[in-house]
Order: structure tokens, then sequence, then C-alpha cells
């Protein structure tokens, strides 16, 4: 019977700890290594290298991936798994074996290029999203397509819930792959459509800021749950006052107001958009902390009193 393949995973923090668990239970990963991360979950990735006897090493910049090569030489894994590795390998480090290296991107590619495409997806208001398996070369999300393994988005996921379950759905994905690895002698790949493709830039304020007078209710909408929770809520002006809006969700009643301004209260704040329809505004964040739209009023008797 053929040895059982080694793996040594690059990862990036919790996102690949469900994959790390499963393939660890299958006894194929042989080392772990980290990259950036806080101390905690550092700490608990080292313990557990411990106990199971991987390797293990921290990458805390990019200055460290100079070491890696030598490391990876030391352990002579059969292949590397990268799962929200946040450093760039250079070609000294890809040279240890050619289709080695195997990317497991939350994103379908070539369509989503980039540091946080399940921001993207969501913002976007797509229907599904994907975890693409690809072989690594030189630049981000450019390597050949292994495959594209589907995921539903369904109404109401927010940033949270869909990495939640594109985290658990990784976990099969890896072990599948390393399954297909181990009794494959060719993996089947191909190189990504570059006249599909697009690569997304970390989002910034731009990217998350609700425009009341250009985007629609489905898109705010959209905005706000691709906010939820990593930028606390979407950016957005409310009576003067920069919010982030946390939870909301379509209204459906129409109105004559102008976008951005408060047409009703009924334990929700009810806001205008631009395409007639409302957005009904559950939490939100303003200078005094997280609240409720009940909580937010309150601060604001003048108006409590106009609305009611």
């Amino acid at each position: 019977m053929e040895a059982q393949k080694k793996i040594l995973v690059l990862c990036g923090g919790k996102f690949a700890f469900k994959a790390l668990q499963l393939l660890a239970f299958e006894k194929f990963i042989c080392a772990i290594g980290i990259g950036k991360g806080n101390h905690t979950i550092i700490d608990a990735l080292e313990r557990e290298a411990e106990d199971n006897n991987f390797g293990f090493k921290s990458f805390p910049n990019t200055k460290s991936i100079s070491e890696m090569r030598t490391w990876i030489d030391k352990i002579q894994p059969d292949y590397i798994f990268c799962i929200s590795f946040p450093f760039l390998l250079p070609e000294s480090v890809l040279a240890y074996g050619e289709n080695k290296f195997i990317n497991f991107h939350p994103g379908p590619l070539p369509q989503y290029r980039g540091p946080m495409p399940i921001f993207e997806v969501l913002k976007n208001q797509e229907t599904e999203t994907a975890i693409c398996v690809h072989f690594m070369n030189s630049k981000f999300d450019e390597g050949n397509i292994i495959f594209n393994d589907s995921i539903v988005i369904e109404t109401g996921d927010t940033y949270g819930k869909l990495t939640v379950k594109l985290s658990e759905h990784l976990a099969q994905v890896a072990l599948n792959t390393a399954n297909m690895l181990q009794f494959a002698n060719n993996i089947p790949n191909e190189p990504q459509d570059e006249t599909q493709s697009y690569y997304y830039e970390k989002p910034d304020l731009s990217d998350t800021y609700i425009n009341w007078k250009r985007m629609t209710a489905e898109e705010i909408i959209s905005l706000i749950n691709a906010c939820n929770p990593w930028n606390n809520g979407a950016d957005a002006t409310l009576l003067g006052e920069q919010i982030k809006i946390i939870s909301a969700y379509l209204l459906n009643e129409s109105h004559e107001n102008q976008p951005g301004t408060i047409v009703s209260f009924t334990n929700t704040l009810n806001i205008a958009c631009e395409d007639k329809k409302q957005i009904a505004i559950e939490i939100l964040s303003a200078e005094q902390g997280i609240m409720t739209a009940s909580q937010f009023i309150a601060l604001k008797p003048v108006l409590a009193e106009i609305l009611n």
C-alpha cells in the first residue's frame, strides 16, 4: 500500500481550523505554518502541533518568508496547502516542486481574485460562491484551477455567517483534495480565463459607505450584510451623524421622501432609499456605542416626538 502523503499547511488563522482538524484526524498533516495571526491563535496552533508531533513555524511578516524554503526542505512534505495564508510566496519557495503548492481560495476564480472575496460576493448580490482549489504561482490567485466547489449564498447571509459556512465546507474540500492527491498521479487542471478575471483590492471606506442617493434598497442591505461583522457594519450618514448600520432588512413599503431620510419609527428606523423602497434598521453603532434603533431614537427626544 502506498504511504500516506504528507501535507504541510500554511494558514492565516481561524478560517483554517476546521480543515486542520479534519486533515490531522485523517493523518495527512506533517507541519503547520501560520502567517501573522494573534498570539492566542499562534499559541493554540503551536500546542496542537506539539501534541501531535507536527512541525510548526510562525511567519509574522514578509521578511520571515525568507526562512520558509529552508524549513520546507527540512520537513520534506509531498504537498503544501495554503488556506488564507496572508503572504505571497516567492519563486524561491515555489521552486520546491512543480504543482506542489495548492491554494484554497474562498471565492470563485478568476472572477473574484483578491484578499476578501466573501465581502465582494455579498456586496455584489451573488447567489452562490465557491472554494476554488488551484495550483499556486508567484502571483496572487492566478495559478491553474483544479476545481471550483460551489456553495449557495442564502438570503440574510452576513459576512460572518458565510465565513463560517465556507470554513466548514472548506474542511471537506481540503480532505477531498488530499484524498485525490493520495490516489492520482496527475491532477487535472486548467489555466484561468483572463477575460473573466477581476482582482478586488482590500475594501476601504469608499467600498463600505452607503450612498443613499445612488444605491437601491437591495444594494444597501447587501452592503450591510457584507460588512457584518468585519467592519462593524456599513458606514453611513444619518441625521448628519456618522454611524455604522449593523443589521437591517428590506421594508416592503413605498415612500415619497428624499433618500437617506427617516420615514418612520416602528421599533426600527425606516429609511428612504432612492428606488422608493425603504430599509428598516434594527441595530447600529454610533458614538455612544452599539445600540438598537429604539435606543438610538431615545437619544434624540425631539425626533422621537415627531416620529411618534
